[in-house]
């Protein structure tokens, strides 16, 4: 789903420098003012440069952190979970917020209507790194690891995701009378951690049409669009 709410302005405590602060997704930064900057910078060090950041990643890889003691990730937590809103919404509260997300445009003003951050392709790597059914586990977990990366990064920064896979033909498909023997990869992890997913295929010429294979607010529909030489556009009859 290509959609993202909008974030509240970041205002910076004065007195520090631009690269000695965490960045916050809130105004109220005095409850991190307690914390060494020294430490700031080690989160920062690790890629970890938001509130939110802080607050989605556990206390173990926190405490992996060089210099970071058990103590001081209890403290940094505390903190952070102060500046956090409370996790619990009202259905209301929920439908309010939901009237801040806008829709990022695919240059198809159809294909708008199925609507949809870009990885192409997230399987391409591991099929290379991991081939066989005995690496087939770690395959699995090292996916499932990079998916929940995916959802961290989307929540903490607030962009979408848009994820390719690659398809891949089941041999035994003949022998089951299956209509269509092609499959996506990746298995029940990726279909799991996606949100919605669109199949793609070609159509006449310049022609493509996108379908909606699974999504938890929309119903089944399909759309057609065109590849040219501008990008992507609407489909000519």
């Amino acid at each position: 789903m290509m959609k993202a709410m909008e974030d509240q302005v970041v205002q910076e405590e004065p007195g520090y420098q631009d690269d000695e602060l965490l960045t916050v997704t809130s105004t109220h930064s005095r409850e991190l003012s307690s914390q060494n900057v020294a430490d700031i910078k080690k989160l920062k060090s690790v890629g970890i440069c938001t509130i939110k950041g802080i607050q989605m990643t556990t206390r173990r890889a926190l405490c992996n952190v060089k210099g970071l003691s058990e103590a001081k990730v209890d403290k940094i937590k505390e903190a952070a979970n102060k500046l956090i809103e409370p996790g619990f919404l009202t259905a209301f509260e929920y439908s309010e917020k939901r009237k801040m997300v806008f829709h990022i445009t695919t240059g198809s003003q159809e294909f708008d209507i199925i609507t949809m951050q870009i990885i192409d392709s997230i399987m391409a790597l591991f099929r290379v790194d991991f081939s066989g059914r005995g690496e087939l586990a770690e395959r699995q977990q090292k996916l499932a690891q990079m998916l929940s990366r995916l959802q961290k990064i989307s929540e903490e920064y607030n962009v979408a995701v848009f994820v390719t896979n690659q398809m891949t033909a089941d041999p035994g498909a003949t022998m089951t009378f299956q209509a269509d023997p092609k499959k996506p990869i990746g298995g029940h992890i990726l279909a799991h951690a996606s949100t919605t997913r669109i199949s793609l295929r070609k159509g006449r010429g310049e022609l493509r049409i996108a379908k909606i294979y699974d999504s938890p607010e929309m119903p089944e529909n399909e759309a057609t669009f065109a590849i040219t030489s501008g990008g992507i556009g609407d489909a000519k009859e």
